[in-house]
């Protein structure tokens, strides 16, 4: 992977009633709000927690 990738990761679905695990990893990626978007690195630390909450986010290269 590139140094510098960057992924646009949005929250697309809410975190009500969702596992409270996944409703804190969402919230260590930045994502308070629905539809939001944040910018995070392309690394796999990123990658494990979409993977974590894949049925909650929409991913886009940035």
């Amino acid at each position: 992977m590139a140094d510098n990738k960057m992924l646009k990761v949005t929250l697309v679905k809410s975190t009500i009633g969702a596992v409270p695990k996944h409703k804190a990893t969402v919230e260590a990626m930045g994502l308070r709000k629905l539809n939001k978007t944040v910018e995070l690195p392309d690394n796999e630390a990123t990658r494990g927690q979409i993977q974590q909450v894949r049925h909650l986010v929409k991913v886009e290269e940035a």
